[in-house]
């Protein structure tokens, strides 16, 4: 075999042949890409089998689609968006600079920090805070090109590719499922790898997703082809064809090899020589290529070195240092191996296919092959090469020491966490640990990967925090680990972090004997209070309750730092929780959160004391807005944990409005991010959350399957979930019957709340909750005794919520018109509220009430205001109550279908606006930055209450229920 002919034995010069059912099969996938939006498509096959050329031909045929294309390698896989740099740099470089601000408008930060590697913002961003929007402003940019013509985005070796650019691809084909957008995403993958594909490479290529062809061996008629392609003019024989195809198996590489040999061999394509055809495999393939490379000069051999372990493409500048010679002798060097048939002749330097570069690196030892990487990252580092190529040969290569080699691992995850992939970074700090390191070197290694782990695994983060903070000597250093050890501690439920310890740390730097006075030793003070402060409110068996706050205390505080802010945040919270004035604990908040910064480590707890105040001041349009704005505002980096945790509290903000279907939506959503230690970040309330949702809906059985997944007994450590989990419980076990074993629960949940300082019924309504047990136990005097105590504290609090609920309360167990009277006030007070299920709660009471006084007209008014309120948040027990004794009032009850845009709940309301403006479903997703199964849920609730069948109806039905919200009820008959 020989390679000196000028159509090469690898090359991708040979015509496709044999080939008809694939490029069919492609054509259909591209219609219904053209018809129905995105679509995967998978070529499937063994190396040399021909992938790369049939989707190479494809392309060439079909002018509809523009083509972007990746080529993923082996030392590529650690680049942080690699392949999505190959698929969109060439593009964006081509077109005039006015286009390029166009495609990228309203992204263009975000956007070049994934594909531009000179693209430094100014100022550079957080480490924690990476561009939040990559993905996201990625799909934006395939949208935008898509729409101005269909695109196909064609990613080679699709095993090789690095875990940001897969996790987009993932990202897009989830998203965008129900959109119109025209882009088809072609992938080859070689057949020995598909037992190795990670879950990220199985998500994109499942059947739901992708139409894989598998790409088989060519048949005699196709090897018959590529015999005339060679031969010319000359007929083949059948029997030779036959003996080709036996020969190497219809592979088509082997074929090319085979039948290049045989030519220069001298062979025709006759009966007489059908018996010279050897058998041709990848093994005989590889031999040839060695033999031939055997006998190629000292610079040959190193050249194709230099390329084997470089890549392909390389300036001839790098491959002459990594020889070691001059830029001539590289360039003649490639003329011969262009002559051998082993390089392309185009451009630069460039395998003419993987083949050639599996059979160099073969050909080496284990040692010679770590010895070639090093070098290569070595040449790499001193020509000025990217970081990211330096760090993937310093991987390759194993131990590899040098006063270089650990700044380039730590500017390489740099560099991988400004682009958002913080796996990645993980992977290069995890080698620099390698490194020979002075014990103060080594902590900051180990606090800069905890960090990057941090956003997305929090036990890896809580293990290098933990490390790093046995070596760290400087305080800011210490304060900055503290701060990603408590954020870490935060999302990573049943840690056996010895939190005692990490305590005492907090304190020994908030406690410091001769505490400095200048500006950086009073924010390290302030920062090492704020963590203290979350420390006794997260394990407050570890620190004891936080102390009282009183009005005034926060004077001497400015909230101009960021430490000031956090104290004035926690000051705010500890307040709400001793049930002081709302107005009071409101400025507080105002002042803390007034333009509040974007998430991260340094500013931890600030936005988590924020948004759990604003969820119990019932300002939930505002945390409705803070929570939108953080999930943006990490939305694609890989921060699954804080994503999960948002989810959580998205959650419980539609619970607390009485949305029952989107808060058991939203769990659902929260129980789906799976951390990769099986955890569940906020897992307890997850399950209260739903707990609560089910009993709403009157599914006490599934309910109480929840609840069975949790021990109530045994329980050492008592965080404030537990709480809040006890007065769920407590409901459940009342609605099976059980009032004592309820009551129980519901005095255990207060008593642990006293302990941990939490008075405010707005937290802890426990007592009103216990109100209609001690009634129904025959004990009036105990219950009123607790609506009394709950009444006076919500009278303090001043939280309108909260003074509704202790006044409904304390209506049921009072006598007379005074009673009557402050059902009357709650339900006057709920009104203002958000608490549409509270308000239909009241309003019951108050129907019953009247009820029982013989005023049925007024009974029946707020019996059915009660009913439209229950049904419009999903709670379907609630709703039967208020049905029946809306019966007993002598009312009538609306059929489904006839309550209007009364009986939306805020969220459904808020999708239909939507998308009677003609918004998809994918795209109200991301404004509301909710799931797609969210959005359908709405739509499909909404659906039923207004009496229509899809979206043809909902424009009119929206604006027809819009011009009736200023009519008044019709009389009651």
């Amino acid at each position: 075999m020989t390679f000196a002919h000028s159509r090469d034995a690898c090359g991708d010069d040979w015509p496709l042949v044999g080939r008809e059912r694939e490029l069919a099969a492609m054509d259909a996938v591209a219609a219904d890409v053209l018809s129905g939006g995105p679509r995967v498509v998978q070529l499937e096959g063994s190396a040399g089998i021909g992938k790369s050329a049939l989707l190479s031909t494809w392309w060439d045929r079909n002018a509809q689609f523009r083509v972007l294309r990746a080529r993923c390698h082996p030392l590529e896989r650690e680049f942080a968006f690699g392949a999505v740099r190959q698929l969109f740099k060439p593009l964006l470089a081509a077109v005039s600079d006015t286009d390029r601000a166009r495609l990228l408008e309203g992204s263009a930060a975000a956007t070049l920090r994934a594909l531009d590697d000179a693209a430094v913002p100014d100022p550079p961003p957080e480490a924690a805070n990476v561009t939040a929007a990559t993905l996201r402003e990625l799909d934006a940019l395939v949208s935008r090109l898509s729409r101005r013509q269909p695109l196909l985005l064609a990613v080679d070796a699709l095993q090789w590719i690095d875990q940001p650019s897969l996790r987009w691809l993932v990202h897009f084909v989830g998203r965008a499922d129900s959109d119109s957008l025209p882009v088809l995403i072609a992938v080859t993958t070689r057949s020995a790898e598909g037992r190795r594909l990670d879950p990220l490479c199985a998500e994109l290529v499942r059947p739901a997703n992708c139409h894989t062809l598998v790409v088989e061996p060519l048949d005699v008629d196709g090897v018959g082809q590529l015999v005339r392609t060679l031969w010319g003019a000359e007929e083949p024989d059948e029997t030779f064809c036959a003996a080709c195809h036996a020969a190497t198996g219809g592979h088509p590489l082997f074929v090319r090899a085979l039948l290049h040999q045989a030519q220069r061999s001298g062979v025709k394509p006759t009966t007489e020589f059908r018996d010279r055809i050897p058998t041709v495999t990848l093994s005989t393939l590889g031999g040839e290529i060695s033999h031939r490379l055997c006998q190629a000069s000292d610079e040959v051999v190193a050249l194709a070195r230099a390329l084997a372990f470089l890549g392909d493409r390389k300036p001839p500048e790098l491959l002459a240092a990594y020889c070691g010679t001059g830029r001539a002798v590289v360039q003649s060097a490639a003329e011969e191996l262009r002559s051998l048939g082993l390089l392309r002749a185009d451009g630069n330097p460039r395998f003419t296919h993987p083949v050639v570069r599996d059979t160099v690196l073969a050909t080496l030892s284990p040692e010679e092959l770590g010895v070639g990487h090093a070098r290569a990252a070595q040449v790499s580092c001193l020509s000025g090469r990217p970081d990211e190529e330096v760090a993937a040969h310093l991987l390759a290569a194993g131990p590899v020491h040098g006063s270089w080699v650990l700044p380039a691992l730590r500017r390489a995850a740099t560099e991988a966490l400004r682009r958002g992939a913080p796996e990645t970074a993980v992977t290069y700090l995890r080698s620099a640990l390698h490194q020979p390191l002075d014990e103060s070197e080594r902590a900051r290694v180990l606090l800069e990967l905890g960090t990057a782990a941090s956003h997305y695994d929090a036990a890896l983060a809580i293990s290098c925090v933990t490390g790093a903070l046995e070596g760290l000597t400087d305080e800011a250093a210490r304060s900055d680990a503290l701060g990603v050890l408590a954020y870490s501690l935060l999302l990573s439920r049943g840690s056996r972090t010895d939190l005692s310890s990490v305590d005492r740390k907090i304190a020994a730097l908030s406690e410091r004997p001769t505490p400095g006075t200048g500006a950086a030793d009073r924010e390290l003070a302030l920062r090492m209070s704020a963590l203290r402060s979350w420390m006794e409110f997260e394990r407050p068996s570890v620190t004891g309750p936080a102390p009282t706050p009183s009005p005034g205390a926060d004077d001497d505080l400015a909230d101009r730092t960021a430490g000031e802010r956090q104290l004035l945040a926690i000051r705010a919270f500890h307040a709400l929780r001793a049930a002081l004035p709302a107005p009071y604990v409101a400025a507080l908040i105002e002042r803390a959160s007034v333009n509040l910064p974007a998430f991260s480590h340094d500013l931890f707890p600030l936005h988590y004391f924020v948004a759990q105040t604003l969820l119990y001041l019932d300002e939930l349009d505002t945390a409705d807005r803070l929570n939108r704005h953080l999930t943006r505002e990490i939305s694609g980096r890989g921060m699954e944990l804080l994503v999960s945790s948002l989810t959580v509290y998205r959650a419980v903000l539609a619970l607390r409005r009485g949305n029952i279907a989107e808060a058991l939506g939203a769990a659902q959503d929260a129980a789906d991010h799976a951390s990769p230690t099986g955890r569940l970040p906020y897992a307890l309330t997850v399950d209260t959350i739903r707990i609560d949702a089910l009993l709403a809906q009157g599914r006490v059985e599934a309910a109480e399957r929840i609840a069975a997944t949790h021990a109530v007994a045994g329980q050492t450590e008592v965080a404030w979930e537990r709480p809040r989990f006890l007065m769920s419980l407590a409901a459940l076990r009342i609605a099976q019957g059980e009032l004592r074993t309820g009551l129980s629960l519901l005095r255990e949940s207060g008593h642990h709340c006293e302990a941990l300082g939490t008075v405010s019924p707005a937290m802890s309504p426990w007592r009103s909750r216990a109100v209609a047990v001690h009634l129904a136990l025959g004990d009036p005097g105990a219950a009123r005794a607790l609506a009394e105590q709950e009444l006076d504290l919500a009278r303090r609090c001043r939280i309108p919520r909260a003074l509704g609920v202790a006044l409904r309360a304390t209506g049921t167990v009072t006598d007379g018109l005074r009673g009557l009277d402050m059902l009357a006030e709650a339900v006057t007070v709920l009104r203002t509220t958000p608490a549409r299920l509270e308000l239909a709660r009241a309003c019951h009471d108050f129907g019953v009430a009247l009820l029982r006084r013989d005023d049925k007209r007024g009974a029946r008014g707020a019996l059915r205001d009660g009913l439209d309120l229950a049904v419009g948040c999903g709670a379907t027990a609630l709703a039967a109550r208020l049905e029946e004794r809306l019966h007993l009032a002598g009312g009538r009850v609306a059929r489904s279908g006839s309550q209007g845009i009364r009986g939306l709940t805020a969220g459904e309301e808020r999708v239909c606006t939507l998308a009677a403006q003609g918004f998809s479903n994918k795209q109200i997703a991301e404004l509301l930055v909710v799931s797609l199964r969210t959005v359908e849920t709405h739509l499909t609730g909404a659906y039923r209450k207004l009496g229509i069948t899809g979206r043809p109806q909902l424009a009119a039905a929206m604006a027809t229920t819009d011009r009736c919200r200023g009519g008044s009820e019709p009389a009651d008959s």
